[in-house]
């Protein structure tokens, strides 16, 4: 079985290395501040032995620009991004559609047609200049059924990557069942996946999308709890707390239970380094760690 090995989570990744303070641009912030940064850690998870760059700009939405300096640069700052990921020497670039609204608030999802507009936008800028395209951290049915119907506008392969509930890894964060998203993404996505979930429930979820016909795999978060904080509004990561119990080897023992359950698709997201992708490198890949 071959293993497809995706990159691990770029916004704690810049935060650690700018040792700017968080704010609730996040990613999108430093890439402002520190040109060229973004495209140094797509390098050092590239060397790691990711086969997919994912760009930066999972936080790049029209909504969260909204009151801050930057709220005119929408279509630069997607250029920017990209140019980071082609500046890193990416052989694959997936490009990341992110939550309208805010992460693991599938009740701020809009409308449909206001889901549609802000979408089709997105995957129009990336699908030219991407490999595919991935929607990441999708809550809810509605989430993934408009996410799929404007990427697969585009002539790119659409992977979702759903997030679930983080003591119920068969129900998204929104209390549907996993496997009516599983539903949604076999109307035209290439791939499913979990993505930004304690890797504990990560096992259940696999063996719902075991049941499906695409390929499927995981990439969890490191966080102890999503907590109340953060669902506040415009959050920052100040608000969220890394596990310590979660290195690179133990990282890998959770990847490896979910490999077993047949997941072809690995990676990390929040708090997930390129250390982590070295080690699971190492286990799935046979590349020194």
């Amino acid at each position: 079985m071959t293993i497809t090995l995706l990159d691990g989570g770029m916004g704690q990744e810049l935060i650690r290395r700018s040792t700017d303070a968080p704010t609730p641009l996040w990613s999108t912030q430093v890439m402002i501040d520190r040109p060229g940064l973004v495209a140094e850690v797509h390098r050092d998870f590239a060397d790691a032995g990711a086969d997919i760059t994912t760009t930066n700009t999972y936080a790049i939405l029209r909504d969260r620009l909204v009151g801050t300096p930057h709220e005119g640069r929408f279509e630069e700052l997607y250029k920017m991004a990209i140019q980071e990921a082609k500046d890193s020497g990416a052989k694959r670039i997936a490009g990341s559609m992110g939550p309208i609204g805010a992460s693991y608030r599938p009740d701020l999802h809009p409308a449909d047609n206001v889901a549609a507009s802000i979408y089709n936008e997105i995957a129009d800028i990336l699908a030219p200049e991407c490999d595919l395209l991935i929607g990441e951290t999708i809550s809810s049915v509605a989430h993934a059924r408009s996410i799929l119907k404007a990427a697969l506008r585009t002539d790119v392969p659409v992977w979702l990557a759903m997030t679930v509930d983080d003591s119920d890894g068969t129900k998204l964060r929104s209390g549907e069942p996993l496997a009516d998203a599983m539903a949604v993404a076999q109307q035209g996505a290439t791939a499913i996946l979990v993505n930004c979930s304690t890797p504990e429930v990560i096992p259940a979820a696999m063996d719902v999308l075991s049941h499906g016909t695409l390929p499927f795999g995981a990439y969890a978060n490191g966080f102890k709890k999503i907590s109340d904080g953060f669902l506040k509004t415009k959050p920052t990561v100040d608000a969220l707390t890394a596990r310590r119990d979660l290195g690179p080897e133990a990282y890998a023992d959770h990847a490896a239970i979910w490999v077993a359950k047949g997941a072809t698709l690995v990676g990390g997201c929040c708090e997930v380094g390129p250390a982590h992708i070295a080690e699971l490198s190492k286990r799935f890949k046979g590349l020194p760690a």
